[in-house]
């Protein structure tokens, strides 16, 4: 099957939903047979960008990383799936101009719903300052202005969050089926 390359970025809050969508958007992909990655923000960390902290200048540098795979992995044809908070929009429109074919899903939850999805622990331990710079809580997330797609895991299912990228992809010709 000869496709087109594309990065689909998954950003917004933790918990709001990004791994979540991207692993269903990865499991409907693969079964039609479709080339594909999923760069994952936490796993990245642990691999790619071990070592970097988490102030604005460590966190543009790993988006940056994360982008040069994804622009790699684009140009060859892949589907890129990447699922990270990058709470900065200056950093993501870098990112967006550098790989061309980009798409920008934001995965739109509010604060105290992501708050009360906290599997990990995490907001709870920002706000009892155990964490700093916690996007979010103490750092802030620039939500952005124009996204190629909106999923608000408030009020939409699973299920038609994931159909909502399916369908984009179909309509831009990054994918035949949805």
């Amino acid at each position: 099957m000869q496709q087109r390359g594309v990065t689909v970025w998954f950003t917004g809050l933790s918990g709001a939903g990004k791994t979540t969508i991207s692993q269903g958007v990865e499991k409907e992909l693969r079964s039609q047979g479709y080339q594909l990655e999923i760069l994952d923000g936490d796993i990245v960390r642990q691999n790619l960008t071990k070592g970097l902290g988490f102030s604005k200048e460590d966190r543009d540098e790993n988006i940056r990383r994360i982008g040069f795979v994804s622009h790699l992995l684009t140009r060859n044809g892949v589907i890129v799936l990447v699922s990270a908070i990058a709470p900065y929009r200056e950093i993501r429109e870098e990112v967006r101009h550098r790989i061309g074919d980009f798409v920008q899903v934001y995965v739109n939850a509010p604060l105290e719903v992501c708050e009360e999805r906290d599997v990990k622990g995490l907001y709870k331990k920002a706000r009892a300052g155990e964490i700093k710079n916690f996007t979010g809580i103490d750092d802030p997330y620039e939500a952005p202005l124009n996204p190629d797609i909106v999923c608000s895991t408030k009020d939409e299912t699973e299920a038609e969050s994931i159909a909502k990228v399916l369908q984009y992809l179909k309509d831009k010709g990054y994918i035949t089926t949805a």
